[in-house]
């Protein structure tokens, strides 16, 4: 029998439409197309206006107003206010959340986002009974400062990146055997590129030679991308820079009209970025849980040049904590001394702050939450 699971998330930001993507690539791999059917249910596009402009209004607000954005992060991790907006949400959108859970009946429900995690349980806990409810599991997809917007110690399972999440989670009323820590779902493809960094960079036309920088900033080309990659092409070290504006068109542009002095190689939206993660030495990014998380596994130290006040917060502190990187907030100057620090000592700092990237993920965690939704479908 077709075992059907629905992942609950939005796009507002990459990371989680990438953690459901990512386990559900997973769950075929490891049982087949026969077996298993996926929705991605996108819930803020459920509701009635403005929370279906949510996707939208997400990266205007952090690129436009991150002060704002902070604010709201704070004000709504306070305990009764949390309480307050998920049931006033709900209440809002009852008759549509819960059309939703009528037209996605599902064997495992998974939730990937903290802000629509409680007001979907609440309706498919009202259209279902206790005996015909499906498991309901949450996946964390921040890596440490989780907001409590994320646990429901009704939740069947809740499966964690870090032991900072574990231990917010515990802090608000999760059971210790209701979580699980797995470290942060990764697509499949980042642990199957076989080429060589060599025969990667030839295939792409880059420099085989030059130490290699990647930039990105999330799929919208949020923060300071363009000032601080031209600060790095203002220093004298040889490099090379690879600049990846994912869906901001302006951005693109603006960097493809600009003269450089080093070999600079700009891109849009890319669908192969465990091939250019695995081709290049530095990634330089903002503080994106999934981005720092793909590249832990394949050994980058990062420079974080710009986070999203609160709900970032944690992710700088656990590569910081772990020796893997650096955070320079909205300082393109420095991010290029820093860059040009790393690259000017024969490689040991280079080398050593590798080895301590490969240390923040686990490769396996997509396997492992695949695992375990499969038995709870199965039971």
């Amino acid at each position: 029998m077709v075992k059907r699971i629905v992942f609950l998330m939005s796009d507002t930001g990459g990371g989680h439409r990438a953690a459901a993507e990512a386990i559900t690539e997973a769950l075929y791999l490891q049982y087949g197309h026969d077996a298993v059917t996926v929705s991605l249910v996108d819930v803020y596009r459920q509701m009635k206006y403005p929370m279906n402009k949510m996707p939208e209004f997400y990266p205007w607000i952090v690129n436009h107003a991150p002060w704002a954005w902070g604010l709201g992060y704070f004000i709504g991790n306070i305990k009764p206010i949390c309480w307050l907006s998920q049931r006033l949400m709900y209440l809002n959108n009852r008759k549509r959340l819960q059309q939703m859970a009528k037209d996605h009946p599902a064997d495992v429900v998974v939730s990937v986002h903290s802000v629509i995690t409680q007001p979907s349980m609440m309706a498919y806990r009202a259209v279902f009974s206790p005996d015909d409810m499906p498991p309901f599991l949450i996946v964390v997809t921040d890596l440490a400062s989780t907001p409590r917007y994320w646990y429901d110690s009704r939740a069947d399972h809740c499966y964690v990146p870090t032991q900072a999440a574990y231990d917010n989670g515990i802090r608000n009323g999760m059971r210790p055997n209701q979580m699980t820590i797995t470290g942060l779902p990764v697509h499949p493809r980042f642990m199957d590129v076989q080429a060589s960094k060599t025969e990667l960079r030839q295939a792409f036309g880059w420099d085989v030679n030059l130490p290699t920088v990647l930039m990105v900033a999330g799929g919208d080309g949020m923060g300071p991308l363009y000032e601080t990659a031209r600060a790095i092409d203002a220093i004298d070290t040889p490099c090379q820079l690879v600049v990846i504006a994912g869906k901001n068109d302006n951005l693109k542009q603006r960097l493809q009209q600009t003269d450089w002095r080093h070999p600079v190689h700009v891109y849009g939206f890319v669908q192969d970025m465990p091939q250019k993660m695995k081709a290049v030495d530095i990634l330089v990014t903002k503080a994106g849980p999934a981005t720092i998380t793909e590249a832990g596994i394949m050994g980058l130290p990062m420079i974080l040049s710009d986070s999203i006040p609160g709900q970032e917060a944690g992710n700088v502190t656990h590569v910081e904590v772990n020796n893997a990187g650096v955070f320079i907030r909205n300082n393109p100057a420095l991010v290029a001394k820093t860059l040009q620090n790393w690259l000017s000592d024969d490689g040991q700092t280079l080398q050593q702050l590798q080895q301590n990237a490969c240390k923040l993920s686990n490769p396996n965690a997509v396997w492992e939450i695949a695992d375990a939704i499969w038995q709870y479908a199965n039971r």
